[in-house]
């Protein structure tokens, strides 16, 4: 066996135990399957997903709303999810007239309702504009959640529900946070489709 693949296997191996870390956390299955009740819940009342995110973060973020506007493995109607570093020209405004660390908070103020949950993703948990977006959703009465790592940062102190992956390795963080995504929005989705059926 070449180093190369000696280095692919230590570092698919190294993703598994981050991903069995979680399946060994009873915390967390819980606190996903409570995420997923309570985002039902937003959902059946009306209410809408908005999320953000930095770097690839943000592209987990317009991957998450895509599967709850589009569909995720069943066909339904669509639900109401938007991804707030999506608009780039409104993101480059507020960043040029207020700054970057206002350009979700800003969005929040806009569009969010106390009926609406806000997911926000941060690797770190120590995102400035996630924070300030968070303090936003939690002025206008809504809810906050937070997909993190490591030890979740200061965001993991004033988000509602908060999933922690314990690895301090950002790329790990990163492909435990999609599967709990799809996890997540399979249950929504199946809930969901539930509530239509009845």
């Amino acid at each position: 066996m070449s180093c190369i693949q000696e280095k692919i296997i230590g570092e698919i191996q190294d993703s598994i135990e981050a991903k069995q870390k979680v399946l060994d956390n009873s915390e967390i299955l819980k606190t996903l399957e409570l995420m997923a009740d309570q985002i039902t819940e937003t959902l059946k009342k009306g209410g809408k997903i908005l999320l953000c995110g930095n770097g690839g973060s943000a592209s987990d973020a317009l991957h998450f709303a895509g599967e709850i506007v589009g569909r995720f493995q069943k066909e339904r109607k669509a639900y109401n999810a938007i991804a707030l570093n999506a608009d780039v020209a409104t993101m480059t405004a507020i960043a040029n007239d207020y700054g970057y660390d206002q350009v979700f908070s800003r969005q929040v103020e806009g569009l969010m309702t106390d009926k609406d949950v806000l997911i926000g993703i941060s690797t770190s948990g120590n995102s400035k504009n996630i924070i300030k977006a968070v303090e936003k959703a939690h002025e206008i009465g809504g809810k906050a959640y937070l997909f993190s790592g490591k030890d979740g940062g200061k965001l993991k102190d004033i988000c509602d529900l908060c999933i922690i992956v314990p690895s301090d390795v950002t790329t790990h963080i990163q492909e435990v946070h999609e599967c709990l995504y799809h996890i997540l929005c399979g249950l929504i989705e199946n809930a969901m489709i539930e509530v239509y059926r009845n």
